[in-house]
């Protein structure tokens, strides 16, 4: 068992305690958003104030630099109200850094926090970045951060080639179990991405952190890292609940629990919940509730269902050690779908959107023809052992 009494130092503390030498001398572009914190301040800010660091451009992923953009919301190139650096936008007119952006940037820093699943659109940002900075031949920095979810946890299908999308770059399980730092390593050194070959990627390790740890054994404070990832237990249920996303079923968007409960119009919510006890899931609870979506802005400005009073059921984590997100999430695709209509059934699956959060379409075709659940799960098993012996080269704790 880890020392609950240890207090992480992430990387980015690490290197101001190094104060910043790895930066001596270098015009800065930092990828980054609000979840890089030291304590109760901003990376930025203190990098800024530090009077060590030449910063010279920031870069945002989804959600903006200061994290108050909606999913799927454009965002532009703006100017730092603080520091008067140029923001660049990785989400919106461009993905990728670009050679006017990178123009006079002697090194690329990311510094954002993870939640430890695949199709959370961070990692797509870091990987794009990293092909940016190979091809103008300029050095990569991963301050690492802990996973949320801790670095012995896996669970679901790995990635198909063929459904690699923004959502879904890289041939690996949703639940990953690795930091940000040990991914960018990987992503590298499996040619995850074309370009990497003679990419100089550095990673900034963690002091303290163990693989065993979960997020509140860190000792550090969650900063919500994007509007509908409030806590730490919404990470925890995200990336079996995302997979919801990709049907007609809401997902708890539009109201202040987000990923937390589930709901579909006319299901028997207290025979949905009473099925899914039954069967004992690990470290876990389900209860009959109902909930209607409504406009919060900056968070969910537009939902399904939105107005109308829905069932559903409450996902209640019980035992965060024991709860494995994307097996149960498979659970409830299957009881809920079992309770549907012909007609409902039918429109169930947005067979784009539910196969690209998937990574594979035998997920939905196997839920479709009815398969158990346990059948599903097991058939994931061979590649994940494959994954886990591929990924070992890569550890960094």
């Amino acid at each position: 068992m880890c020392d609950a009494a240890l207090t992480v130092k992430t990387g980015s503390e690490v290197l101001q305690d190094r104060s910043y030498t790895d930066l001596s001398g270098k015009r800065v572009g930092l990828i980054t958003n609000q979840s890089a914190v030291i304590g109760e301040k901003q990376i930025v800010d203190l990098m800024y104030a530090s009077g060590k660091v030449t910063l010279a451009a920031i870069f945002a992923p989804e959600h903006g630099y200061r994290g108050q953009k909606e999913d799927g919301v454009k965002i532009g190139y703006s100017i730092d109200e603080q520091t008067g650096l140029p923001v660049y936008s990785l989400y919106g007119a461009v993905m990728k850094p670009t050679p006017e952006m990178m123009r006079g940037i002697d090194v690329l820093v990311f510094d954002i926090q993870d939640i430890g699943a695949r199709f959370y659109t961070y990692i797509s940002t870091m990987g794009l970045a990293m092909q940016a900075a190979a091809e103008m031949h300029v050095p990569f920095i991963v301050l690492d951060r802990p996973n949320p979810l801790g670095g012995d946890r896996i669970g679901g299908p790995i990635l198909e080639t063929e459904l690699t999308s923004f959502t879904g770059k890289y041939p690996i399980p949703i639940v990953h179990g690795m930091t940000i730092g040990e991914l960018a390593l990987m992503v590298k050194g499996e040619l995850m991405l074309q370009g990497l070959e003679t990419l100089d990627l550095r990673v900034i390790k963690m002091e303290g952190w163990q693989r065993e740890m979960q997020w509140p054994e860190t000792g550090l404070k969650w900063i919500r890292t994007s509007p509908n990832i409030p806590d730490y237990i919404t990470a925890l249920l995200y990336p079996g609940i995302c997979l919801f996303e990709g049907t007609s079923a809401s997902v708890g968007r539009g109201t202040l629990e987000p990923f937390k409960i589930i709901g579909f119009p006319g299901i028997d919510s207290g025979e949905l919940a009473t099925d899914l006890n039954s069967k004992k899931l690990s470290g876990v609870r389900f209860d009959q509730t109902k909930f209607m979506p409504k406009s919060i802005p900056g968070m969910s400005s537009n939902q399904v269902y939105q107005g109308k009073e829905i069932p559903g059921i409450k996902v209640t984590v019980t035992a965060t050690h024991l709860f494995q997100p994307v097996e149960t999430g498979v659970n409830i695709l299957s009881v809920l779908y079992g309770l549907l209509g012909k007609k409902e059934r039918e429109l169930f699956f947005s067979h784009s959107g539910f196969d690209h959060l998937a990574g594979t379409r035998n997920l939905r075709l196997a839920l479709e023809k009815g398969v158990p659940p346990e059948e599903i799960i097991d058939e994931w098993k061979v590649l994940e052992n494959q994954f886990l012996l591929k990924r070992s080269k890569y550890l960094l704790y």
